[in-house]
């Protein structure tokens, strides 16, 4: 099985997708070192993705995903994962891919940005990612609100997939 854990930014995904993987006992991939240079450099000048920046790292991600399941490897993902298409590339029709979505208000979310040290995703994209987003239907994700408790978030994740 491998778990996508998505959301915008500021939304807890490498986080809450730490502590899945070390409650399960599962390798940990976060999207962003499969980001380029160049995306990196362009996020950290605050200029939002375009769909062709991001198609080579949903490539390596779903190349990664891939590689999991033909492995029988259990794994947790973290990756924003915005639009249906983003999904459609991280093989989300497979059974043995589940995705959890975080939601969050955008005060919430843009405390978050602002308080994070280090980090290339900068508070002011925060609007660009929302209008960016395609939350999934409910039927193909586990919502959680990322206002709860970390412990209350993973023992949510974890008991809604039986694990």
């Amino acid at each position: 099985m491998v778990i996508i854990v998505m959301g915008v930014a500021g939304s807890g995904k490498t986080t809450v997708g730490e502590k899945l993987a070390a409650v399960l006992h599962w390798p940990f991939f976060d999207a962003d070192v499969f980001h380029s240079p160049a995306n990196i450099a362009k996020m950290s000048s605050g200029i939002p993705l375009t769909d062709e920046d991001r198609m080579p790292w949903l490539l390596a991600m779903g190349d990664a995903i891939k590689t999991c399941l033909a492995q029988h490897q259990k794994a947790v993902f973290a990756c924003s994962a915005l639009k249906a298409a983003y999904r459609n590339i991280l093989h989300l029709s497979e059974p043995d891919v589940k995705l959890v979505y975080l939601q969050g208000d955008f005060d919430l979310l843009y405390r978050r940005l602002q308080a994070r040290q280090n980090h290339f995703m900068k508070p002011e994209m925060l609007r660009s990612q929302l209008e960016t987003l395609e939350e999934p239907p409910p039927q193909e994700a586990i919502y959680v609100n990322v206002g709860e408790p970390l412990e209350a978030i993973v023992h949510h994740i974890t008991t809604t997939l039986g694990l």
